[in-house]
């Protein structure tokens, strides 16, 4: 199988504003008719990355890529990229077919391809019955339709979105975070999204670039970022995670508690460095086999209702906070578990991940 083309690449970029360096030497290869996601916290640089992307920003250093054209100084009117805003910007006078075929009549071209290329984008994102509607008709989700076909009107080699969902409620933007990787898919266009929110990431992106501090920590796969965090940030950054500090052994942690951790410790860890042991909470089993690599007895302080799973907050002996452990609500149906019960917690060595601390 074919590797996919390389769409965009960001060779080396940096900026900074006076002494701030909001970016610093960012390299990134980011495909053909990808689903690219730029993570991280307020002020990690993403945002500054994407304004670069759509040429609002012109790089200190290093060069940006389109086809293998240099577009590094090319003005945002003269790249085949569009950009769309948190704020989606809909004209409020204007109809849906209206909002959407501004950009092609500001293009002068002809009524015909424009009606014709209006028509199939709003079959394409479901707005045909909303088409004469003015966006103060319409609900945020179909706002955000809008706004999205107004973008891909214009057949951009690349879509750039700037927390597209931050707007939603939690329902709709799930709903919406289907949506858009569902269209992306029908259009075949390369999307870069920025955002903070980790599951929104995690369920639409094929790969995840972690930044923090303007630098590139972590490129892959959604599961190989959550599964093998680079480091302790990106372990905690994504997802929910339990952190057992003490030192490296041969083959694991002793907490600094006194409690042997059994995992696999990398090779740049030497035996009595300072360390951390991280494990995800559905990783944890309640009352394991006896031939589980790791266990603990505990006592249950409180329970999470999350719908379809429990969230139990158990105290350990394996640190002073207690111990986030996450089992599916069939699971304790099966076996009840209430604050005050003494259980014992088990995982695998193949859970553990260890970094220096």
């Amino acid at each position: 199988m074919n590797e996919p083309r390389t769409l965009l690449s960001i060779d080396r970029v940096s900026k900074s504003f006076g002494r701030v360096k909001a970016v610093e030497d960012i390299s990134l290869d980011i495909r053909e008719n990808e689903f690219f996601a730029l993570l991280g916290p307020s002020g990690c640089g993403k945002t500054t990355l994407l304004r670069m992307l759509a040429g609002f920003e012109p790089p200190s250093d290093g060069r940006i890529l389109l086809d293998g054209r240099d577009i590094t100084r090319t003005p945002p009117n003269k790249r085949p990229v569009n950009l769309m805003f948190q704020s989606y910007a809909l004209f409020p006078h204007m109809s849906v077919r209206a909002n959407v075929s501004y950009g092609l009549e500001m293009e002068r071209l002809p009524a015909k391809e424009i009606r014709s290329r209006v028509d199939a984008i709003l079959t394409t994102t479901e707005l045909v019955s909303f088409a004469d509607r003015k966006p103060e008709q319409l609900s945020g989700g179909q706002r955000q339709r809008v706004a999205l076909a107004r973008a891909l009107v214009k057949r951009p080699r690349l879509l750039l979105l700037d927390e597209p969902l931050g707007a939603l409620d939690k329902k709709l933007r799930g709903a919406m975070q289907l949506e858009l990787k569902r269209l992306q898919n029908e259009v075949g266009i390369t999307f870069v999204i920025v955002t903070h929110d980790q599951e929104e990431s995690l369920v639409m992106a094929d790969r995840i670039a972690v930044l923090k501090d303007g630098r590139l920590l972590q490129c892959d796969a959604p599961r190989a970022v959550y599964e093998h965090p680079c480091d302790r940030f990106v372990a905690d950054f994504i997802g929910v995670t339990n952190f057992l500090q003490g030192k490296a052994t041969a083959d694991g942690v002793l907490t600094s508690n006194g409690v042997k951790i059994a995992g696999k410790v990398p090779n740049m860890l030497s035996p009595g460095v300072a360390t951390v042991a991280a494990v995800r909470p559905e990783r944890i089993r309640l009352f394991p086999s006896p031939e589980t690599a790791n266990r603990v007895a505990g006592t249950v302080e409180a329970l999470a209702y999350q719908g379809l799973d429990l969230q139990l907050h158990v105290r350990t002996p394996l640190s002073d906070k207690p111990f986030l452990v996450r089992v599916t609500a069939d699971a304790v149906d099966r076996q009840p578990v209430s604050a005050g019960d003494q259980v014992e917690l088990g995982w695998d060595a193949a859970d553990v991940r260890i970094y220096a601390d």
